[in-house]
């Protein structure tokens, strides 16, 4: 029988515990799965032999749901969930969404704005002398003085707003492990200052010696080129060679960044995932139709951690860290085998990825001992010299999964690195990776075409891209395929001029590209994009940099990349005339879009013309008639629905 961490006080004393060691209120539904930390975190719990209530999405209205399993024995423990409440709620748009991936049949509203804070609010009116620790990526990404795209402030770290005693940033399970244990001791929270991967506030006159202090969160609120400053010295020191404290002070109060944890072993990765999680949702919500988010993830398998990529608008550098760590074969293996045992297996393993697929391993040998290079990438502009691309153990891998009974396909479907890929001197996982693992289409993000846009969003140039594109397709075309790339495109990133847009939507036209859905650029808490977005600032160079901010600049932008569709025609119209690329106006096959009746050109010096040329009369070509004019991701469709492949 499935065994799930108790919910409600009755399971609890089930278990012949009458008051829980923690208790965890979680902004997500509660599912089992190691894709979601809050079970990650309550069943590590659990193996170290402490009991753990589980309240998920509690009624923040009310003290009636904080009140369920009484006052724990050690601590409340707090999380907003998979993801930001405030992204869960709002489109980069700040429109209000509809739905929640994360909450009982998809539904919006479960979980509160800033649901950490407001959490933590609660069980400390109702428990003021309880310890409370948060984590999870909300807090994490919030733990200095950071903008606030929501409300467009600066607003002070989550520890100030939220009044928790600890804060554990990144993946938590070195955190909780020893937060545990020395509240087990007897220590008081305010005595547990030792812990690596914490942060915790005190009286300045306690500020630990030797720390990097960043200026205040005054200075920040105040001076856009201080915050620039603190954003860089805050991603400086994220690293757990040579991370020191990082300091922080809020009035009366310091701020204190310990340096990072220590990212897992690879045999402490394998424990995590070999702890008894049922993978499922649990059962108290299949009245109201489950949980989405399970669906994506529920026959998927997580090989690696953390990411060199180490893209500017991406939190995980700050969160999950730079190093990557992987799973032993043997522990990839054997997870792969209960989820072939699960009674709804139809035979298909959706993923075997991570926050990038195809790392395998550290980037180089060299930050093992020394650590990442500050201020510096790995694989852009340009590829460092010292990476040494490899992508045979991870091969060796899918070979071994596919050839497991009962295993009919094994897909990849997070993030591909291209890049890395290319500097394979081997192409043996490139072909294998197009013929066994991609399910009609397979997604990369090359993100933009201008090169000076990739180079603010820490990307790789265009023609590496083009490179890859090329190959993929001499590979696909070799074994008979009909298969595609689906392009992640980002609108509106720091650096991106109408121009710049205006050369991507070129880009797209003449690759026949024509993307079913553009991201807006999100300037989600504590990134180095968002950082840009909010001082106008490169916080590594302090050049100035251009930031699309209105409504309609952003809409105008978003539209151009998608100028095909009908409803965008007149925006896109009006962007090509700010611009001034009147070229793109008419009904030639170089155009974007045709005329008004009443459109008069001046391009040539107050010259009035009627925009015209030679193929004035005759019909636009359709883009939807016929199996030659489909676009992409129409062709990709199709082939997908014709072999029954699972999305």
């Amino acid at each position: 029988m499935d065994k799930f961490i108790p919910v409600t006080r009755e399971e609890l004393i089930a278990e012949g515990i009458s008051q829980p060691d923690f208790v965890y209120v979680i902004g997500d539904a509660y599912v089992d799965h190691p894709s979601f930390g809050a079970a990650i975190i309550s069943r590590l719990l659990e193996s170290l032999g402490f009991s753990v209530g589980i309240i998920s999405q509690p009624d923040w209205h009310t003290e009636k749901d904080f009140k369920r399993f009484g006052k724990p024995r050690l601590a409340f423990l707090v999380t907003g969930g998979n993801i930001d409440s405030m992204v869960a709620h709002y489109t980069s748009a700040k429109r209000k969404r509809s739905n929640d991936m994360y909450s009982p049949g998809g539904k919006a509203g479960k979980r509160p704005d800033r649901a950490v804070i407001t959490y933590c609010k609660k069980i400390r009116e109702i428990y003021p002398e309880v310890p409370i620790a948060i984590g999870g990526l909300e807090a994490s990404l919030r733990r200095f003085a950071h903008y606030d795209y929501w409300d467009d402030v600066v607003k002070p770290s989550i520890l100030i707003d939220s009044g928790a005693d600890l804060l554990m940033y990144g993946m938590g399970e070195h955190q909780i492990k020893e937060l545990a244990e020395g509240l087990n001791e007897g220590k008081s929270i305010s005595d547990i200052t030792y812990i690596r991967g914490t942060c915790y506030v005190t009286d300045p006159i306690n500020t630990p010696w030797g720390a990097v202090q960043c200026p205040d969160f005054a200075q920040v609120c105040n001076d856009k080129k201080a915050y620039a400053k603190a954003t860089r010295q805050q991603y400086d020191q994220q690293d757990e060679v040579y991370g020191k404290t990082v300091i922080q002070r809020h009035g009366d109060k310091m701020l204190v960044q310990n340096p990072p944890a220590y990212a897992l072993t690879q045999e402490e990765l394998d424990e995590v995932y070999a702890l008894p999680f049922t993978r499922k949702v649990h059962p108290m919500y299949d009245s109201q139709g489950g949980v989405p988010g399970i669906e994506e993830v529920q026959f998927s398998i997580a090989h690696n951690r953390g990411c060199f990529g180490y893209c500017n608008f991406c939190s995980i550098a700050l969160h999950q860290g730079r190093r990557v760590t992987c799973r032993s074969e043997k522990s990839i293996l054997e997870e792969a085998k209960k989820i072939i045992d699960m009674p709804n297996f139809k035979g298909y393993i959706h993923d075997v990825g991570g926050p990038t697929a195809n790392f395998r391993s550290p980037s180089c040998e060299k930050q093992l001992k020394l650590g990442m290079c500050k201020g510096k990438k790995c694989l852009a502009p340009d590829i460092c010299p010292a990476i040494k691309a490899n992508h045979s153990e991870y091969l060796a891998i899918l070979r071994k999964l596919r050839a497991l009974p009962k295993v009919k396909r094994v897909f990849i479907r997070s993030g591909i690195r291209f890049d890395y890929l290319l500097a394979d001197s081997d192409d043996s996982f490139f072909k294998e990776l197009v013929r066994e693992h991609v399910s009609g289409q397979l997604k990369v993000a090359p993100e933009h075409c201008s090169n000076v846009v990739l180079d603010k969003m820490g990307k790789p140039h265009i023609e590496v891209y083009n490179k890859f594109q090329k190959r993929f397709y001499e590979i696909t075309k070799s074994i008979g395929k009909e298969q595609y790339l689906v392009p992640y495109l980002m609108s509106s990133h720091p650096g991106s001029t109408l121009q710049e847009a205006i050369k991507l939507t070129l880009y797209l036209k003449e690759n026949h590209i024509h993307p079913e859905q553009v991201q807006d650029f999100y300037p989600t808490p504590g990134t180095i994009s968002t950082c840009m977005y909010y001082t106008g600032y490169d916080p590594y160079t302090m050049e100035e940099v251009y930031v699309p901010k209105t409504p309609k600049e952003k809409a105008m932008q978003r539209a151009l990349l998608q100028y095909y569709l009908p409803q965008n025609r007149e925006i896109v119209l009006e962007a090509l005339k700010k611009a001034k690329r009147y070229d793109l106006i008419g009904n030639g096959s170089e155009c974007l879009v045709t005329p008004d009746k009443t459109f008069i050109s001046n391009k040539k010096g107050g010259e009035s013309k009627r925009l015209h040329n030679k193929n004035d009369h005759q019909p636009r070509k359709a883009v939807r008639q016929g199996t030659k004019n489909k676009t992409v991701h129409q062709k990709a469709k199709a082939q997908t629905k014709r072999k029954q492949k699972p999305q």
